[in-house]
């Protein structure tokens, strides 16, 4: 197998930003410990603070000589609670609580909500989930005045807790007048990613691009599959978006929790079908907002996202308002560069036992995991796909150290991403926007280049940071996937290049 250098870690981290690590000293301190794209949640906070969040990331990462992505994450029609008295209210098994219009304090037995029209859209029977799904609730009664509700399973609820309302279809638009200004907002402010909570449609995901489009952005789309709808109408969904995230917070409470996992595999197996980036998110290392180290439990829930193909994995309350930011993001990098390690190595004594040493290239490629994608993503050509995965086959072969990917778009480094290939990927670009996306693609390390077509040059610069980083040493064999007239046609050659060799490829 391939040596790696000890720092190489495929699986990308996104790290949502809040008070316990907006600093921008310990934002530089999540830079250095891993984080691939930074995750601005608009559910808090205002615009200002967000865009010297923005600010910020921009500078550490500067600083640093990284790539580093923001996400911008619309709130989207979450529902919550209004105000209760003194702030939280104990649900009593058994008891009687009311649901009832307007905004104000109706007592400890009457519940406001963010949205108007629920009332209207509630029926006998219907099942209400508070506080994450640790509340549950039951319609037992409706008039136009209250819906009165039983306490299925008792607990504490808060003010501003979220509402969940399984299987109720409800007329909420997708993007609410402050997602469209936020979503301006990330439009205007060069965000890498723009994510539409609480999908339902594939529309809606078209609708976002358009708005995003027309404003001049090229932001990559993320659907957040967290509702019933979405799951229902999954494959759709997933076509129209650019990368998927399983967002198991709102979904575990959604669907039934124990089918939580088997759906998270059939999300991730649909991306992989339709070369899509998949993120998987919420309560990876949740223990960690108050321990210094996971459960036992939350390390192998890291370990079986990767397995299964998660591109990258989330980390929400770890790191924005936990006690040990950076030591979460450490612990997720130890996890992955773990089972990285051993997945790999498992794999390549499978072809090697099953086909021989002298066949391994062609062997890697009938047993990759995943299989290959059924569909290709956007803007990637057939020419394109095939050169790609020649090029895997023979860096494969010839033992060599780094694949590098030529890519304006990224829509080539995404190719390479989802074969899963062992070599690591360079992805080169001469455009940042596209080089912050790219850190988002699992296996590609972003690099800028000024020369990204000049082959020539292209190959003295890659030599060089490899020398200069340690990822190479003169004589090891790198493997370049670029096009001829750059940018024409597709990319349509394979190039093989030895480290400290003339200019001239072979």
């Amino acid at each position: 197998m391939p040596a790696s250098p000890p720092d190489v870690v495929r699986t990308k981290i996104v790290a949502t930003v809040g008070p316990a690590c907006r600093d921008e000293a310990v934002l530089r301190g999540l830079v250095d410990a891993g984080v691939d794209v930074f995750r601005l949640n608009m559910a808090h906070g205002s615009v200002a603070e967000h865009q010297e969040t923005l600010d910020r990331v921009r500078r550490v990462a500067d600083a640093a000589g990284r790539a580093v992505g923001a996400l911008v994450d619309l709130a989207g029609p979450k529902i919550r609670l209004g105000e209760l008295p003194g702030g939280a209210v104990e649900c009593v098994e058994g008891a009687t609580v009311r649901f009832v219009r307007g905004a104000e304090d109706a007592g400890a037995d009457a519940f406001t909500v963010t949205y108007a029209p629920l009332l209207d859209e509630l029926a006998v029977g219907d099942s209400v989930m508070l506080a994450d799904g640790t509340v549950s609730l039951v319609v037992e009664e409706r008039s136009s005045a209250e819906a009165r509700c039983r306490v299925v399973q008792g607990g504490l609820v808060r003010s501003r807790q979220g509402v969940n309302l399984p299987g109720v279809k409800l007329s909420v638009s997708a993007m609410s007048d402050a997602d469209w200004k936020h979503a301006e907002w990330a439009a205007a402010a060069g965000a890498d990613f723009v994510s539409l909570s609480f999908v339902r449609s594939a529309v809606e995901v078209r609708l976002l691009k358009e708005l995003l489009r027309t404003r001049g952005s090229r932001a990559r789309v993320v659907a957040k599959i967290e509702k019933r709808e979405a799951v229902e109408d999954l494959e759709s969904i997933v076509a129209a978006a650019d990368v998927v995230m399983v967002a198991r917070g709102d979904l575990g409470v959604e669907i039934d929790v124990a089918g939580m996992p088997m759906v998270q595999k059939r999300i991730i197996r649909m991306c992989q079908r339709h070369q899509k980036p998949v993120i998987v998110a919420t309560q990876m290392l949740d223990s960690m907002q108050h321990s210094r180290r996971p459960t036992r439990a939350e390390t192998t829930d890291v370990a079986n996202a990767i397995l299964d193909g998660a591109d990258a994995c989330m980390l929400s309350g770890e790191t924005a308002i936990g006690a040990h930011p950076r030591q979460a993001v450490e612990m997720m990098r130890r996890i992955a560069s773990a089972t990285e390690k051993l997945y790999l190595e498992d794999r390549w004594q499978y072809v090697e036992g099953r086909f021989g040493r002298d066949s391994r290239g062609a062997a890697l490629a009938a047993a990759d995991f995943p299989p290959p994608p059924e569909f290709l993503v956007d803007g990637l050509l057939p020419i394109t796909q095939a050169v790609v995965d020649g090029a895997s086959r023979i860096a494969a072969e010839l033992d060599a150290r780094l694949v590098v990917v030529a890519s304006r778009s990224g829509v080539t480094a995404i190719a390479r991403s989802k074969r899963r290939g062992a070599v690591p990927t360079l992805g080169v670009s001469d455009d940042p926007a596209t080089l912050r996306q790219m850190a988002l693609y699992w296996g590609v390390t972003p690099l800028a280049s000024d020369n990204p077509g000049d082959l020539g040059a292209l190959l003295e610069e890659v030599s060089a940071w490899g020398l200069r980083s340690g990822r190479l040493q003169r004589g090891d064999r790198i493997l370049l996937v670029a096009g001829i007239g750059f940018g024409a046609g597709g990319h349509n050659m394979a190039l093989v290049h030895e480290v400290g060799a003339n200019r001239n490829p072979s």
